[in-house]
């Protein structure tokens, strides 16, 4: 693809001497827009623990599974902070099945991700695609492509899948807080995140293993505890199940017999 061509990429700022976790978690899912240093370091991370593909491609079934219900619940635009590189089962792919209608705005900060996701979505209307920080929301909400893009008097499902456990600013939750505040009465907050925070040591021990196979990436990974996570939420009220964090292949009905991943889900109302 001509976005890796090495003159373009080093003009985009990409980083090959260092993994990146939307090109780590691309390859473990199989796709094709990632680096040999982001294989070698999802070839560390297996080692510690096996499971990582498993985790991977269950939480891009929750991704499914959350937008499905939002559209259920009549919500129709979507706000995917780190969206990572593009791969299939996407937020618009799903959206826009079940309602041509949709909008979806991607904002990822990592130049292979947003260069993929440009191709990707390229001519698609009600779709765009951002290059922003997220720790920066005056910069994303006003970034032209979800400024102009979302109506801010619709519901709008804040999307933070599988990406706040690579953000170690203390003052995440004020800075989510700041997201939510610029959404409409009826939008919701849906996160998936990492923890060691379990009743089962094993499970606690696989978790932390993730985060060590991490270490010396660019994208090293924090895992706070369910206490931290509902923080992220500001108190808000938790649906489907009510009131509880479940691991991401509980959300949002138990699965008995299936292997948990060690994640969290969930989804807040924001009254």
């Amino acid at each position: 693809m001509t976005w890796l061509e090495p003159e373009r990429a080093l003009e985009a700022g990409i980083d090959f001497d260092r993994a990146n976790a939307a090109r780590i978690y691309d390859y473990l899912l199989g796709g094709a827009c990632n680096f040999a240093v982001d294989r070698e370091q999802a070839a560390k991370i297996l080692t510690q623990n096996p499971d990582m593909a498993y985790v991977c491609r269950a939480n891009r079934d929750f991704l499914r599974r959350a937008v499905e219900w939002c559209l259920a619940a009549g919500i129709t635009q979507f706000l995917d902070l780190g969206s990572g590189v593009p791969t299939v089962g996407n937020v618009h792919e799903i959206a826009l099945a079940h309602r041509p209608d949709a909008r979806v705005a991607y904002v990822d900060f990592e130049p292979v991700a947003v260069a993929h996701a440009h191709e990707v979505v390229d001519g698609l209307a009600g779709v765009s695609v951002t290059r922003a920080d997220m720790r920066d929301p005056d910069r994303v909400l006003g970034a032209p492509g979800v400024r102009d893009l979302l109506d801010p008097a619709l519901p709008t499902a804040l999307l933070t899948v599988a990406v706040l456990h690579f953000v170690p600013d203390p003052e995440l939750p004020a800075i989510l807080a700041r997201y939510r505040d610029a959404l409409a009465p009826g939008s919701v907050h849906v996160i998936s995140h990492g923890s060691a925070d379990h009743d089962d040591p094993d499970l606690a021990a696989r978790t932390r293993a993730i985060q060590d196979g991490y270490r010396g990436s660019a994208t090293e990974v924090v895992l706070r505890s369910r206490e931290e996570i509902r923080d992220c939420l500001g108190g808000l009220e938790l649906v489907a199940p009510p009131g509880h964090l479940v691991d991401i292949v509980d959300w949002p009905t138990t699965s008995p017999g299936v292997r948990p991943t060690g994640g969290y889900a969930a989804i807040a109302r924001i009254p």
